[in-house]
């Protein structure tokens, strides 16, 4: 009976989804982007996290956001995925475009606090330069809706 080689067994890709979430600012009615605030990392980025075992991506990406924003949101196009090392594993983090319809956020544990913020700033405030270019790629993706 074989066994599963443990160093491969670690190296297994983790696999993650979440959103490049926006709405119409409700007193311009410009473009928003939701960015969010994990305390334990002390980074801004996009709402995202882990799949459970067996979970569809895109269903896990509006997990996530319904978890760390409190919003529901309609998803669109997929946007690029991200590929890093977390803890010294390969993550995979594939991410949709979705516009935030209703919500309202409560912080918690893993999320502190969220922001709406225009574009630029956004782009400004994003901690990695990898959730930086998921601006340009979401400003592409809402040109052809």
């Amino acid at each position: 009976m074989s066994t599963p080689d443990s160093a491969t067994h670690r190296t297994l890709t983790v696999q993650a989804a979440g959103c490049v979430l926006w709405r119409r600012s409700p007193v311009t009615g410009e473009l928003e982007l939701c960015l969010v605030h994990r305390p334990k990392y002390d980074d801004w980025s996009w709402p995202k996290g882990k799949l459970k075992r067996g979970e569809d991506p895109l269903a896990g990406a509006l997990r996530e956001v319904a978890e760390e924003t409190g919003h529901t949101a309609v998803p669109a196009a997929e946007l690029p995925s991200a590929h890093y090392l977390a803890n010294g594993r390969p993550k995979r983090v594939r991410y949709w475009a979705a516009e935030a319809v209703s919500g309202t956020f409560t912080p918690n544990d893993e999320v502190d606090r969220v922001l709406w913020l225009s574009v630029d700033e956004a782009r400004r405030r994003l901690t990695e330069a990898r959730d930086q270019a998921l601006v340009d790629e979401l400003m592409r993706s809402l040109e052809h809706t």
